[in-house]
């Protein structure tokens, strides 16, 4: 056997080890979410909802959840960092996080997987073991941070659709007040109507809602949707109705002056989108349409004096 076979041999075995090391490695935690999770099952069941796990959707996800809870490269610090970011990309509860998690794991092994079997063929590693180990590392960060690069644009695209939807709610918000109904069934009236339009939005509603039923701190649940959504324009309508609720201020009246100005915000940023336009467009017209153009207006001449030159 060559050297860098006995390399490679050894790598995988490695790699192997620590997967085995990991699978096997049943702490407490695991055993308790284990548990928790058979637990809610049986509970699902007595009410008569469907259980979890029937689908392939669902397989996948409980297999990932359980990696993710017993891999240990992850402390409670940034699992309540992931939480947060999962709860403002849309995705609540406990396990998301170990799915993320699991997946960061998989991504990360199939990277370092693909870096090792891609050395031999490069020859600065392949002479090299030091590199070639510390290249396969490499990957293996590289690959566990591509998941978060995801949520992260997941969660900007989730929250420009928020904002985007934004003043017709508002509008929608004015009408209801208007018309007499209190804070919390003109929120539910608000998500049945946008459900369709930004079902984002709806459903952030609807949890406002469901919490303005149980919990009677209105300054506080709204506190909590603008944590949730991080959205800035979200934000500033949490201010003011807070601050319309501590004041005594007519409600309608400081609602109808915020969807002017984010009707408002709104229209300049589509009228700066279209501004933008013409200078991305500058590219796409040089390399597409002016060659077309100039080989449509000179190519007759030029197949003309070819032949003259004949």
């Amino acid at each position: 056997m060559t050297l860098s076979t006995v390399d490679t041999v050894l790598c995988i075995a490695v790699l192997a080890a620590t997967l085995i090391a990991f699978m096997r490695g049943h702490r407490v935690s695991a055993r308790i979410a284990q548990r928790a999770r058979a637990l809610a099952g049986e509970q699902r069941v007595a009410l008569g909802m469907p259980a979890t796990g029937g689908s392939l959707v669902r397989r996948i996800e409980v297999r990932f959840a359980a990696l993710g809870e017993r891999f240990p490269l992850f402390e409670a610090a940034h699992r309540s960092d992931l939480a947060k970011r999962l709860t403002r990309a849309g995705f609540r509860g406990a396990r998301p996080v170990s799915v993320l998690i699991g997946i960061k794991a998989v991504s990360g092994a199939l990277a370092a997987l693909g870096m090792l079997l891609a050395s031999p063929h490069v020859a600065l590693l392949a002479q090299w073991m030091v590199l070639r180990i510390a290249a396969i590392a490499a990957l293996f960060m590289v690959g566990m941070m591509l998941p978060e690069f995801a949520l992260q644009w997941y969660t900007r695209r989730r929250q420009r659709q928020i904002a985007g939807a934004l003043p017709d709610a508002l509008d929608l918000l004015v009408i209801c007040t208007n018309a007499g109904h209190s804070l919390a069934s003109s929120i539910v009236r608000i998500a049945e109507e946008m459900r369709s339009i930004a079902p984002a939005l709806a459903r952030e509603l609807e949890l406002t809602a469901q919490e303005l039923r149980i919990d009677g701190d209105t300054t506080t649940v709204l506190r909590n949707l603008a944590e949730r959504v991080d959205v800035a324009s979200l934000r500033t309508l949490v201010t003011t109705l807070a601050q319309s609720q501590r004041y005594g201020t007519p409600i309608t009246q400081a609602l109808r002056v915020l969807a002017r100005a984010e009707r408002t915000q709104h229209m300049h940023l589509l009228e700066e989108k279209a501004a933008r336009l013409s200078t991305k467009i500058t590219l796409p017209m040089m390399f597409f349409i002016l060659p077309t153009v100039i080989l449509i207006a000179a190519g007759p001449a030029a197949l003309r004096l070819m032949t003259v030159l004949r």
